[in-house]
């Protein structure tokens, strides 16, 4: 289902929906580029594409259940960006853990931080008040983003990342992000 609309800095048309079975090959292609490249992202392996397969049943599932929301961002016809927001469970069921990641070539034009906004809005439509993230403390762009969208440290795991035969810091953000009257 179609979102949003906008246009990127560059200019080209970005189109913010609901991942698709469809979306199957993207996906794969997205999530390897981003371990191909190294990013600051917690996974470090490529995927096969039955394993991705499988990754994407079970979040089409999960965002069945209402377990979990989820938005990719499309350009030109291919997935670019993926935003997600696991919600909690039981007494959590008020807070969702954030995971997103724009390909390479995409980045500095605005779809994360639109990416964030259409999640954050969501997350207000299901009742969610407060979203948390984990991020590289050496991820001086994302780090920025989150910041300027109103999100603050609110503890940090000394040593939490072990890449590239070395430690670094995790930290952990948080942003209330229901509507007061």
């Amino acid at each position: 289902m179609e979102l949003r609309r906008f246009k990127a800095r560059d200019g080209r048309e970005v189109i913010l929906r609901t991942p698709r079975w469809s979306d199957l090959d993207d996906m794969l292609d997205f999530i390897n580029s981003l371990v191909e490249e190294g990013a600051d992202i917690n996974i470090c392996q490529p995927y096969t594409r039955e394993e991705e397969a499988e990754w994407l049943a079970n979040l089409l599932a999960s965002m069945e259940k209402g377990e979990r929301i989820s938005v990719v961002a499309e350009v030109e016809g291919h997935v670019i960006g993926h935003v997600e927001i696991r919600i909690g469970r039981c007494y959590e069921s008020h807070t969702g853990v954030l995971g997103i990641a724009v390909k390479r070539g995409y980045r500095d034009r605005g779809i994360g931080t639109e990416l964030m906004r259409m999640a954050e809005e969501l997350a207000r439509e299901r009742g969610l008040g407060i979203i948390t993230l984990a991020v590289f403390s050496t991820n001086s762009r994302a780090i920025h983003v989150y910041e300027k969208l109103g999100y603050r440290v609110v503890g940090r795991v000394e040593r939490g990342i072990y890449k590239d035969g070395r430690y670094i810091d995790k930290l952990l953000m948080a942003k209330e992000v229901e509507e007061t009257s």
